[in-house]
């Protein structure tokens, strides 16, 4: 998975447009990077900027944006009701897809060493990139603001990077890694603002105040040190707050889910769900706001799914759809993913041009008179084809009439299944941009002898990247032959010849994948590498012909 982090900084500046678009633009001019949202604000004088983006040139980008910020932000002239310590004031990098926090909170690291050394600006490390725990609240580290900074260094108070000494201008920053915030609301079938905020009290993290005689109200209910006592909601991580919404003429619990690892959303709604019910409220719907992570989706589509005790193994559109549904997230307006979900707004199509055309129009391509694609990517969509066949045998298996308790055995090969088809659908583009690197190399130019030395050395780069592509295509489709045979050995009867042209297709993916392994291999000079793969295909082959006649042999035992 491509790793993917998302980038929150806070910038002293919520007035002037001006300073505010050169900022974002220095964030724009880094390839690679996507901005999604600009949220200035007057009162505060201060600019929320979102954008994401692999992690090195996001952190690239918020490097640039913090030195632009500190050439063109006069911390010694800010004034603004939200507190702050500098002119890029917070800059948290929140990690996406593909990486984890830890190496997340390396590259906020990176970033503050590189803001310290290179533009002598104070930076504190918070949250999960922080050097010790008193820095981990970010509280902490923005005590006494930026007119207390001076005092502090004074003090003997030393930030993790950049010199003990107050940068007039641009005063202090605070970077670190932290988990990815939803804002979520949950619509509720009442117009009481009381009775959704006692929902809210119960599932939010902090909970309900305590006052005598169980009371909501009255003389509050004390420990033994004088604090009033409270009792824990059923959600952690979670802000809650009920609310009425004149626009939809409904209330709603208006949540702050800051670990979507701890409490998901799909976690959230339920749990809201069943605190209304004994109060006689119904939850109708809900709605994100903002942006969420692909996987946020994903997660609540496989928990209902589960519910329903049906299969997993379906597509990822199937998949949102039915989270969208269950949570109800278009009862107020249209949810459209291209615009929601973080990697689609990522995503782009010109890399993936074969997997986004219709069928006609791929057998068109594919048979003018352009060279590519060719074998390789045919090779790549049969076994995705292949191995689509198979899973369809699980799915119908998983929801046959009186197989009611075996559907998690079948939803588990079409979870397998899913997988390998996705991977191979990926691999239909991959072998044509492999093969397109190799004619760019040949383009190089070949004046000079340096100019010929890299030239060489890309066309063998190149070359060894398009062997290796159809030989992943060849493990793929055989691994697709372990789900294949158990479906025509367990799965429904009345698709068993669904599961022996599955095969069929997934040993010619394997053929035609190792006639393009063996002619891009006879053009490298790493002759030990080519061999090797070779006799690895070559095993693959006869193994994939062997159960190509097993799983026939099944299939024919049975019509």
């Amino acid at each position: 998975m491509k790793q993917i982090i998302e980038c929150v900084p806070n910038f002293s500046e919520g007035r002037d447009m001006n300073i505010i678009k050169q900022i974002t633009n220095e964030i724009e001019a880094v390839e690679g990077v996507r901005l999604l949202d600009v949220d200035p604000g007057k009162a505060t004088n201060r600019t929320v900027v979102t954008f994401v983006g692999t992690p090195d040139v996001v952190v690239e980008a918020a490097f640039r944006a913090i030195k632009k910020a500190s050439e063109i932000i006069d911390m010694s002239k800010h004034t603004g009701e939200h507190p702050r310590m500098g002119a890029t004031d917070v800059c948290p990098l929140v990690p996406i897809s593909g990486i984890s926090m830890e190496e997340t909170a390396l590259y906020a690291r990176t970033l503050a060493k590189r803001v310290g050394e290179e533009l002598q600006i104070p930076v504190f490390c918070y949250e999960f990139a922080c050097f010790s725990e008193e820095r981990r609240n970010l509280a902490n580290c923005r005590k006494g603001e930026y007119e207390g900074l001076k005092a502090r260094f004074e003090g003997g108070e030393i930030p993790d990077f950049g010199q003990a000494k107050l940068n007039v201008k641009a005063g202090a920053t605070a970077i670190s890694a932290r988990n990815f915030l939803v804002a979520y609301n949950v619509n509720l079938n009442t117009t009481s603002t009381r009775r959704a905020n006692a929902i809210a009290f119960d599932v939010r993290e902090a909970g309900r105040l305590l006052f005598e005689g169980g009371k909501s109200y009255g003389k509050p209910l004390l420990d033994e040190n004088g604090v009033q006592k409270r009792i824990a909601g059923t959600l952690k991580k979670t802000k809650a707050i009920g609310w009425y919404i004149e626009e939809y003429g409904i209330a709603q619990i208006s949540m702050n889910l800051t670990d979507i690892t701890v409490t998901p959303v799909h976690k959230a709604f339920d749990e809201v769900a069943k605190s209304a019910q004994t109060r006689g409220i119904r939850v109708t719907g809900s709605e994100l706001v903002g942006l969420v992570p692909l996987n946020s989706l994903l997660e609540a589509a496989d928990h209902y799914l589960r519910l329903q005790e049906r299969s997993l193994g379906i597509s990822e559109k199937e998949k949102i759809k039915i989270a969208v549904k269950s949570l109800g997230l278009d009862e107020l307006k249209p949810f459209v993913p291209e615009e929601r979900v973080i990697e689609y707004l990522l995503e782009n199509k010109a890399n993936k041009p074969l997997i986004n055309m219709t069928l006609k129009a791929f057998a068109d391509e594919t048979a003018s008179e352009s060279p590519a694609p060719g074998g390789g990517s045919i090779s790549a969509y049969m076994g995705s084809l292949g191995i689509s066949l198979a899973t369809m045998v699980a799915n119908l298996s998983a929801h046959k009439r009186g197989w009611d308790e075996r559907w998690e055995e079948f939803s588990d090969w079409a979870v397998k299944g899913e997988n390998i088809k996705n991977q191979l659908i990926n691999l239909v583009d991959e072998d044509t941009n492999a093969f397109n690197k190799i004619m760019d190399a040949f383009g190089l130019s070949k004046t000079t002898e340096a100019e010929k030395l890299a030239r060489n050395q890309a066309i063998q780069s190149a070359t060894k990247y398009a062997t290796e592509v159809p030989f992943k295509v060849m493990q793929l489709a055989f691994e697709s032959m372990k789900t294949i045979k158990a479906m025509a050995e367990i799965g429904n009867p009345n698709s068993v010849t669904d599961a022996g042209v599955g095969a069929l297709a997934a040993r010619s993916a394997v053929k035609g994948a190792f006639l393009n392994v063996k002619i891009n291999a006879a053009g490298l000079e790493d002759k030990m590498f080519a061999q090797s793969i070779i006799n690895e295909g070559r095993e693959i082959e006869l193994e994939a012909e062997k159960m190509e006649n097993e799983i026939l042999a099944i299939v024919n035992s049975k019509i």
